[in-house]
């Protein structure tokens, strides 16, 4: 919209470029100024003319009619006016030109898009008024170029020596034609600009925009209506525009703020296949680019190129990788949707929010807030899911190396996607349990990894709480029925950190609760660990595995009632008290003792704190193992598959219970 009523100031310019000179009284004198301005117009390689020039010296009124101009550039952009009056005409300094105001009347412009997309927009403007018009007395020539880039570039340019209170159409309607895949009709009203002066303009808005769009949605046609309310934009720089696609700027890679906030709403569709969508607002702000990434005429010539057949997996990726450097040159520091509902054939839905910024190709963080929805099992809610620092720039880039036909993806290739993303968060989740009426309940989830060796993450921190109907029906669930719980939670923390310089791999286990039940804790390092296990390549990887060794492991387990729910468990499958099936099971295990106490004697300890843990309920039970020298990891797991008690003869083994 903005480009159409800068192209619209740029016409009004021409129309009255030149008027005022030292003779402005003369008929024929305005007459020449004006032909002499679309001269200019003609001498950059389009085409200019105007009808009967007219002028009032006693309201310094000039009138201009029937203008008609057609861009040089390819496919052309036409613009016809009906008539351009401007009121109150002066020359305030030499080489400017002043106008109380300037009304464009029947106002036409067609836009033609050439290429795979190929298309015609056109617009209509019945009245356009400009207050307090000053700009120059004359015009650039324009440059004899046929690209829109640098037709678009030269207007902003020249709107950038323009200063206007305001800018103003009470009605813009306008078709878009693309063939099948899609048309439609739009009409924008109350649209204003303000304090329009060295390039930038202050305040932007349109009070409302109605659009019906016709498409084709897998194979089927679909009509779609549509209203935004309230559009408005504060603090948009021409200049800035101009500057970023200036070839002179191709390495210019600082940021410049194109505007500052813009926000709309409410904003509603109703598709015909059934979907009625609102949103109660949306804001933008703070939006910048930088030159050096900015390649809208690469981008271009890629499309033009691929033409209208199914590109080729090189195409597909040339076309990737200039699209990944406008993400990259985009910056974003706010974008948000908020008050969003749709009813759809599947049943509705609402968020309370969508979020997301942009800089250097990354989306620091992608949120999504309050999802109520319904399923076929019942209602699903969701209170945020967030992606943390995701790389959309790399992620087009690798995902384009994918295009290639009959080449699976090597895992090298695979691996490059995980450090395109950095973190995932879901809270405040309520979703249906089968079809028992009851909910699974996530309180909260979030994963993060970092600290990259190559495209392989060296440290991972997860934590989560969830709680769980039990189920009636799984047998594996049928002790916890027994015992009377009807739901089961979990709440866990667990972290694992590589340090090159220690060489050493850590699993450290903070908490990881089971409610009602049991509580541990748990630390299990490895030693010698060398860069070359983080390799994409498997057989690198399990090659540089064999020289990991065990190192240290501590466990702590805390009864919250496991112990007594094994008891009961016991006492019911033997039919005996609790007691006695308590004093079994501690039996048990001391007799087992004797045997483990041959093969490791640190292990009887061990055992016999175990049967302190059963005898007495909420005791804490603490393990330690300490390697007794050098025992390859690899090596460790082999025996503990074949001969546990070997396994643990490796180490010296610590333990002790406490209340």
């Amino acid at each position: 919209m903005v480009k159409i009523l800068m192209g619209l100031a740029a016409a009004v310019v021409i129309a009255v470029g030149g008027v005022f000179g030292f003779e402005f009284y003369t008929q024929h004198r305005i007459t020449s100024e004006v032909e002499a301005a679309f001269e200019q117009l003609r001498a950059g390689g389009g085409k200019a003319s105007h009808g009967k020039v007219s002028f009032d010296l006693k309201s310094r009124t000039v009138t201009i009619a029937d203008i008609k101009t057609e861009s040089a550039t390819q496919p052309p952009v036409t613009m016809k006016i009906a008539s351009v009056v401007a009121l109150g005409v002066g020359q305030p300094d030499t080489g400017r030109l002043s106008a109380d105001s300037i009304e464009a009347t029947d106002t036409e412009i067609g836009v033609s898009i050439a290429g795979a997309g190929r298309g015609n927009i056109a617009y209509k403007v019945p009245r356009l008024v400009m207050k307090d018009y000053s700009g120059p007395a004359s015009l650039q020539r324009p440059q004899a170029s046929a690209s829109v880039i640098d037709a678009y570039r030269s207007a902003l340019e020249q709107f950038a020596s323009v200063s206007v209170t305001s800018l103003e159409a009470p009605r813009v309607t306008g078709t878009i034609d693309f063939g099948a895949p899609m048309s439609g009709e739009f009409t924008y009203s109350g649209t204003a600009l303000r304090d329009i002066k060295a390039g930038k303009i202050a305040t932007m808005q349109v009070e409302r925009a109605d659009f019906t769009v016709n498409t084709q949605q897998a194979g089927k046609p679909d009509k779609m209506t549509g209203e935004i309310l309230n559009l408005a934009s504060r603090d948009f720089d021409a200049a800035a525009v101009a500057a970023v696609l200036d070839p002179q700027k191709a390495n210019d890679g600082q940021y410049y703020r194109l505007y500052g906030k813009t926000t709309a709403g409410p904003y509603t569709v109703t598709s015909a296949l059934g979907l009625r969508m609102r949103v109660d607002e949306m804001a933008l702000d703070e939006v910048g680019a930088r030159p050096s990434r900015l390649q809208f005429p690469a981008l271009l010539t890629a499309l033009q190129a691929a033409g209208t057949a199914p590109p080729s997996p090189a195409q597909t990726r040339e076309l990737m990788e200039k699209v990944a450097t406008i993400y990259e040159s985009m910056r974003i520091g706010t974008a948000e949707m908020r008050g969003l509902s749709a009813e759809t054939p599947q049943g509705p839905f609402k968020l309370a929010a969508i979020r997301f910024n942009l800089e250097d190709g990354k989306v620091g963080e992608f949120a999504v807030e309050g999802l109520d929805t319904g399923t076929p099992k019942g209602p699903l809610k969701l209170g945020r899911f967030a992606l943390k620092s995701l790389d959309i720039a790399n992620f087009m880039r690798i995902s384009a190396q994918f295009a290639g036909p009959g080449q699976p993806p090597s895992p090298e290739l695979i691996a490059g996607l995980f450090p395109l993303i950095q973190g995932v968060e879901i809270k405040g989740v309520t979703a249906p349990f089968k079809n028992t009426g009851k909910f699974v309940n996530l309180d909260g989830f979030d994963v993060n990894w970092g600290q990259f060796v190559g495209p392989i993450p060296s440290k991972v921190r997860l934590t989560a709480k969830i709680t769980t109907p039990v189920d009636a029906t799984d047998p594996s669930m049928k002790t916890l029925v027994a015992a009377g719980l009807d739901t089961l939670s979990a709440d866990g923390d667990i972290g694992a950190e590589w340090t090159e310089a220690a060489r050493s791999f850590v699993v450290d286990v903070p908490k990881l609760e089971i409610g009602g039940l049991v509580k541990a804790s748990a630390r299990i390092a490895l030693a010698n660990v060398p860069r070359q296990v983080f390799s994409a390549n498997a057989a690198q990887a399990i090659g540089a595995a064999a020289q990991i060794e065990a190192g240290a492991i501590e466990l702590t387990l805390r009864d919250l009632g496991s112990v007594d729910l094994g008891v009961v468990q016991y006492a019911r499958a033997q039919n005996v008290s609790r007691d006695a099936a308590r004093k079994a099971i501690v039996e048990n295990i001391m007799a087992s003792s004797q045997h483990v106490a041959s093969a490791n004697p640190d292990a009887e300890a061990a055992v016999q704190a175990l049967a302190r843990f059963v005898e007495s309920p909420g005791q804490t039970l603490v393990i330690k193992l300490t390697p007794l020298g050098k025992v390859p990891a690899m090596q460790l797991f082999q025996m503990l598959k074949t001969d546990p008690l070997l396994a643990l003869a490796q180490f010296r083994i610590e333990a002790s219970t406490g209340l």
